[in-house]
């Protein structure tokens, strides 16, 4: 079983609001892949959260010439805000840095395929930690690589008119457009369904059931 022994409460409220801010923003997760393996690159030389932060923001200055998307710019100025906001005062321990980061870019796979309810900034300072299924979850779609035409096991939660809401996998949540199926389908019936369409960081978008 995974264990989150290694983050504290307050290290976990840190990554989980990181992650809500850039997946609220639709940050792109390569990009804060990026900016992880930066900082893991210098957290042995000297001065590393500082130089990590002043990164950022030459990024964000140059993110035109830099950047792949005519958004590359707008996921560095997410990036910058969002690390300022929840890591400014955590620079002089670039390890603590990294291991928040690390656990939010994971926590952002899991929330970018999230009910929106469950995605909320926490304010309490009794912030409850990461739970284990989360972060197994998180793992899981970190790991997991998806692909068109996939065939998976669904089960379905819900079915209004046409629209038939699918989980899978058991955390993934999806409401599709059935009109030729809906009919035929039963709330906890186990269907199989195929991925139609996939999101840029490469989580599913669409299905179609089969």
């Amino acid at each position: 079983m995974l264990t989150t022994e290694s983050l504290t409460e307050a290290e976990s409220q840190l990554a989980h609001n990181l992650a809500i801010t850039l997946v609220k923003e639709d940050t792109d997760v390569n990009e804060v892949g990026k900016v992880i393996a930066y900082l893991r690159s210098i957290v042995g030389e000297p001065d590393p959260g500082r130089r990590f932060f002043t990164y950022l923001k030459t990024l964000v200055t140059n993110g035109r010439q830099i950047g792949h998307s005519g958004r590359t710019t707008d996921y560095y100025r997410s990036i910058e805000r969002a690390c300022n906001q929840y890591l400014q005062n955590e620079q002089k321990n670039a390890q603590k840095m990294l291991k928040i980061l690390g656990w939010a870019m994971r926590l952002m796979r899991y929330y970018k395929v999230s009910p929106i309810e469950e995605m909320s900034i926490s304010q309490s300072t009794e912030f409850e930690q990461i739970s284990e299924r989360q972060a197994e979850n998180a793992i899981v779609f970190q790991s997991q690589k998806f692909e068109i035409d996939q065939v998976l096991e669904a089960i379905v939660l819900s079915v209004k008119g046409n629209k038939v809401t699918y989980e899978m996998l058991g955390t993934i949540k999806l409401t599709e457009k059935e009109p030729r199926k809906a009919a035929s389908l039963e709330e906890g019936q186990v269907v199989k369904v195929k991925i139609s369409a996939l999101k840029d960081d490469g989580s599913i978008k669409n299905v179609k059931c089969i």
